[in-house]
């Protein structure tokens, strides 16, 4: 046993490396110990051998960490043809019975016209719905041509077009707009029965009772005549269309008139408001307040039923059929027609002309 004591080991040298900087989070510290005693003492630290370390492994290049990538997008839904259909049928246009619609000729064949209106599919025109006139369907809908047309019905999903109705729409528009303004228009007679004349209005079936026309008589005579009508009733939904041929040939006199010209005619009767006079092939009052300036007490102390009358036109009321005359605006005095008409009536036209300012200050 030697005396020399042990040799006592060398304390470890510790080499600090202090660790590089990293994205990396950093890892908890784990819990202290110290307050824990410990029955077995701690083992040696072992000893660090100094080293270098490489870059590589110290501070990993930036290309090595993988970059945040954004939050992936949804890839575009495939839009078969199914849903291309779809969305067709939610815009799909919707035609009805009576609409008036424009489209282009795109294919003609014995039985009929395709025409492109705008939908989904062609629509068709058959030709007894077309209005030919004679003349050649193919030269009429040459393809490309666009005409109007409107929409007859649907059948099993095919929108057929008719010509006629179109014409009948619009026959039944004029019709409103000559009822509306009193338009004269032409018509031809048809057909006749005992209640009146059938005539032709732009195609439509339109009725003149008898009591409607100037020649009451022989109703067969008036067939293939051309009568000037005015509308007196329109009814769509019943079809009826009622026209007066005596109402026309009243507007159509009364058109001759102006306010402020000079007439001349016959009474043809007497009331106590005044007398009738025909001027012109229709009938005009002269008001019993337009004879003189003066009172009078009748008309009959004036007038007989056959004297002649100058006149000047008072008022012309074509809604009525009234024309109104005036002797009293020819008198340079008073009472002077009661005196001597026949003066005023020779010098009319210039007593008018000094006086007829006074028509449009009444």
């Amino acid at each position: 046993m030697s005396d020399t004591p042990p040799t006592k080991p060398l304390p470890p040298r510790i080499v600090s490396v202090t660790p590089p900087k990293s994205s990396l989070p950093e890892v908890p510290p784990a819990p202290s110990t110290a307050s824990v005693p410990s029955a077995v003492p701690p083992a040696p630290l072992s000893p660090v051998v100094e080293a270098s370390v490489p870059a590589s492994v110290a501070e990993p290049a930036a290309a090595s960490v993988p970059p945040v990538a954004n939050p992936a997008r949804p890839a575009p839904a495939v839009f078969s043809s199914e849903d291309f259909a779809h969305a067709l049928e939610g815009y799909a246009y919707r035609f009805e019975p009576g609409q008036v619609v424009t489209g282009k000729v795109i294919e003609v064949e014995p039985q009929g016209v395709y025409v492109d209106i705008g939908g989904k599919a062609p629509a068709f025109l058959p030709l007894a719905e077309a209005v030919l006139r004679g003349h050649d369907p193919a030269t009429v809908f040459a393809v490309g041509s666009e005409h109007r047309f409107a929409v007859d019905r649907d059948r099993d999903g095919e929108i057929l077009l008719s010509m006629r109705r179109l014409a009948m729409e619009e026959a039944w528009e004029k019709a409103q707009q000559c009822l509306d303004a009193g338009e004269v228009v032409e018509c031809r007679v048809v057909d006749h029965n005992t209640g009146g004349v059938v005539v032709s209005f732009q195609g439509l079936r339109g009725f003149v009772p008898r009591s409607h026309l100037v020649d009451r008589g022989d109703l067969e005579s008036l067939k293939g005549q051309r009568l000037p009508l005015v509308v007196l009733e329109i009814d769509r939904e019943k079809k009826r269309l009622v026209l007066s041929h005596r109402k026309a040939s009243q507007t159509s006199a009364l058109r001759q008139f102006q306010k402020g010209t000079l007439v001349s005619g016959t009474v043809t009767s007497l009331r106590t408001f005044g007398a009738f006079v025909e001027v012109g092939g229709t009938s005009a009052l002269l008001h019993i307040r337009e004879i003189t300036q003066k009172f009078v007490p009748n008309v009959e102390s004036i007038f007989k039923v056959g004297d002649p009358v100058t006149a000047a036109v008072l008022d012309v009321d074509e809604s009525r059929g009234r024309i109104a005359l005036s002797t009293k605006i020819l008198e340079l005095h008073p009472g002077e027609f009661l005196e001597n008409r026949e003066t005023v009536f020779a010098q009319a036209e210039e007593r008018l002309a000094k006086n007829v300012s006074k028509l449009w200050d009444a």
